[in-house]
């Protein structure tokens, strides 16, 4: 067995959404003054490498408490789109994909742009899908979608489109994964367990893949 890590670290100088405070983490206590160590946290749900629940965007929807501890775990696909110059990640792209798709879980887009974390162009011009795109995959049978990058909408999408469209259907998006490329082509079972926090409309996740080799 192989785990393949696909979570950025949370530190307070990391990234964030642009609007954003970046987390505050302090040492409450100390190993030296109290004889064992705590930090306190302080950071918006979404932060990091997170899930957004239904209810993130959609009024009286399921937040992740709601969700069995099943919804975060299966089988995963990575979809390479890092030659997607147009900044769209079209239907007739993933028709190609169709068969795969049919049978996993979580469809996770390696758009490359986890390589740019911690540059401003982070936030600028990363692959999202299209309307189109992004309806005929949630016909399908999955818990989840997931991105490399920021979000599953571009920054400027104020009325965020793809996520009304993939959380009305009662799914889950992962947003800032890394190291998808490491997982194109293999067979992997996929982890993205939440902190199960009442009324969560997202929480941070240490995601992974798992290879069974």
């Amino acid at each position: 067995m192989k785990i393949i890590d696909l979570t950025q670290t949370i530190s307070s100088e990391m990234p964030v959404y642009p609007g954003t405070e970046p987390p505050v983490i302090k040492d409450a206590t100390t190993i030296e003054k109290d004889g064992f160590a705590e930090k306190l946290l302080s950071f918006f749900s979404h932060t990091g490498t997170h899930i957004d629940a239904p209810g993130h965007i959609l009024k009286g929807r399921n937040t992740l408490d709601k969700f069995s501890a099943d919804k975060f775990l299966g089988k995963g696909l990575v979809i390479d789109v890092t030659k997607c110059t147009s900044g769209k990640i079209e239907k007739d792209l993933l028709e190609k994909h169709s068969a795969e798709i049919e049978g996993c879980d979580f469809v996770l887009f390696n758009t490359g742009w986890d390589k740019r974390w911690g540059n401003e162009s982070y936030f600028i011009d990363f692959p999202a899908l299209s309307s189109e795109a992004a309806s005929w995959l949630c016909r399908f049978n999955i818990k989840g979608i997931g991105f490399d990058c920021i979000s599953a909408d571009p920054v400027d999408a104020a009325d965020l489109p793809n996520h009304n469209v993939i959380l009305n259907k009662n799914l889950i998006i992962i947003e800032n994964l890394c190291n998808l490329d490491r997982l194109k082509g293999y067979s992997f079972l996929f982890s993205c367990l939440p902190l199960k926090i009442e009324n969560s409309d997202g929480s941070p996740v240490r995601a992974v893949g798992i290879l069974d080799i």
